[in-house]
């Protein structure tokens, strides 16, 4: 008998019998056998997890994912400390010549850190977090343009908690000038019957609505609950918003002699916002009333601080906010449409990281990133999502190592070529809804397609415009036809594709190896090929710059399967 069946059997007999005697010396049974050596990472599937966790799979990162595996090299990523935008815009106002009296050319700076730290910063899953919680806990530089540091700051929390404590990372938002400035709590005053004034209930609603719980019961797989007559059950009213406005009043600029002297500085941008308790309404405020609640009404008499931890715990514990995070951080990384089970097992981790903790961040995108079905190779066209224009665009740039002669990475108006600018997004509501399918066959089955929001025909034309001015103006030797190359242009490091130029298949795999792992369609490949071959050798740039523009432009390398 093989001695390894032996074991198992003598094994199971002594299960059944509930025991074995005999005394024997415990050295002289054999040994479990080893753990299974870890499942072979194809350097397809690492470009697909790089797609989910960074801005951009590139072959040296893909080579770290397939010798480290996956979970180590989250941790890994997990433990590294975030890139700063601050530090930027610090630089870049010392540079300037005083006076200054215009602070909105610092955005721009601002941007540019943002590109070099999410193209070139090794903090990519953090940055990456970073950039989708930026779309759920929206500010905009749209109505902050004279604040630079409070926006870089903002991101700058966004990345330093990214992986940190839920309910933290919601009390760092809530105190934000940069947040308070964009939804009003900021200068928020108590009620005053006499001068028809009453808190404003902007951030109250928000909060709740967009960056928490939503406007009805979830389960926890993040279906709505239903009542006795099949309708949704609100989460809240407009009693309870009202609640959370007089909560969040009597905070302003920090530093302040008093409220109503407090004013913007460069070095309070980027502080916490300051209670001043003379204008914080001191009555009993109605909060969220779920099974579980600690308490349903907050009691009158209490500090303003007092009254907004009361609040934030009221919130970050209701139900809802489980799946609902969950949900939102899975669409924006792996995919639109994640199965009802997918939504609950992340969610059961939000609840429960495995030590008790609720709303361990680190944990939950873990969990999001290791998932079966972020892993599993995709079997349907629904699976996936579409990239942002934002991503496609750090994809490349990270695939052809970008450089430019000034160092920085900019892309001149930005929000006009992509459609998108970090931290610039119109409204409240981000770029795009969680809930947008367009019309046709994807709202037909029930399915959303949130990025298609910004998809129209004029802004895919501006994409692609980009695009091919990319691949023919932004490469070592670009063609004569383009404009004069300026300090910050980005430019593409094309030498490999020059290299093979003259086999048109070649240079074509060489592209897709880099942008899509190799996977291109057949029909991609013989039209790129093609028209590769309508171009004499004797032009390699223009040979290299019409293949790159094929592939990079097409729907394959929009897609995030």
């Amino acid at each position: 008998m093989n001695s390894r069946v032996y074991v198992v059997a003598t094994g199971a007999i002594c299960a059944l019998l509930v025991g074995c005697g005999g005394g024997s010396d415990a050295s002289s049974s054999s040994p479990p056998p080893p753990p299974p050596p870890p499942a072979t990472i194809t350097r397809a599937e690492a470009f697909r997890f790089l797609n989910q966790a960074s801005f951009g799979a590139t072959d040296e990162a893909a080579q770290q994912v397939i010798s480290q595996g996956y979970e180590p090299w989250i941790d890994a990523q997990l433990a590294l400390p975030a890139s700063l935008e601050l530090p930027a815009v610090d630089a870049a106002y010392a540079a300037m010549a005083p006076p200054v009296n215009n602070f909105a050319p610092l955005q721009g700076d601002r941007v540019a850190a943002w590109f070099e730290n999410s193209v070139r910063g090794n903090d990519q899953l953090r940055q990456r977090v970073a950039f989708a919680l930026s779309e759920i806990m929206v500010v905009s530089e749209v109505s902050l343009k004279q604040l630079p540091w409070a926006v870089a700051d903002y991101y700058d929390t966004l990345a330093r908690d990214a992986f940190g404590s839920y309910r933290q990372l919601i009390e760092d938002v809530t105190l934000h000038p940069a947040m308070g400035v964009y939804l009003s709590m900021l200068g928020n005053h108590k009620p005053d019957a006499a001068l028809n004034i009453r808190p404003d209930e902007n951030y109250a609603r928000e909060l709740m609505q967009l960056f928490s719980i939503g406007l009805v019961q979830l389960n926890l797989d993040g279906s709505t609950t239903l009542d006795g007559q099949g309708q949704p059950i609100p989460t809240y009213d407009q009693a309870t918003v009202e609640g959370f406005a007089h909560v969040y009043t009597g905070w302003n600029w920090a530093g302040g002699a008093s409220f109503r002297q407090a004013r913007p500085s460069i070095a309070n941008q980027s502080l916490p916002m300051q209670a001043y308790a003379v204008q914080h309404d001191t009555g009993q405020k109605l909060v969220l009333g779920y099974p579980g609640a600690a308490l349903q009404t907050i009691p009158a008499g209490q500090t303003p601080v007092e009254d907004l931890a009361d609040a934030l715990d009221n919130i970050a514990n209701h139900p809802n906010v489980a799946p609902f995070v969950s949900l939102r951080l899975i669409q924006r990384l792996v995919t639109s449409n994640p199965s009802a089970a997918y939504v609950a097992r992340v969610a059961t981790v939000f609840n429960d990281d495995g030590t008790g903790q609720r709303g361990n961040l680190g944990a939950v995108v873990k969990a999001i990133l290791l998932d079966s079905e972020a892993r599993t190779t995709p079997a349907a066209d629904t699976d996936g999502k579409l990239k942002e224009p934002l991503l496609r665009l750090t994809q490349l740039w990270r695939a052809y190592n970008v450089s430019s002669g000034s160092g920085k990475l900019v892309v001149p108006q930005l929000s006009d070529v992509l459609g998108q600018k970090p931290l610039q997004a119109p409204s409240v509501f981000n770029f795009f809804s969680p809930f947008y399918g367009p019309p046709g066959e994807i709202t037909d089955q029930g399915l959303v397609a949130p990025e298609m929001q910004i998809a129209t025909e004029y802004q895919n034309t501006q994409v692609t415009n980009y695009l091919f001015a990319t691949a023919f103006c932004y490469i070592p030797k670009p063609l004569a036809v383009c404009p004069a190359r300026q300090a910050n242009s980005p430019i593409l490091d094309t030498a490999a594709e020059t290299a093979v130029m003259a086999n048109s298949g070649q240079l074509v795999d060489k592209i897709a190896d880099r942008l899509l792992a190799g996977r291109i369609s057949p029909a991609l490949r013989t039209e790129a090929v093609r028209q590769v071959d309508l171009i004499p050798t004797n032009l390699p740039e223009l040979r290299v710059a019409e293949a790159l523009f094929l592939i990079s432009s097409s729907p394959e390398f929009a897609r995030q399967p």
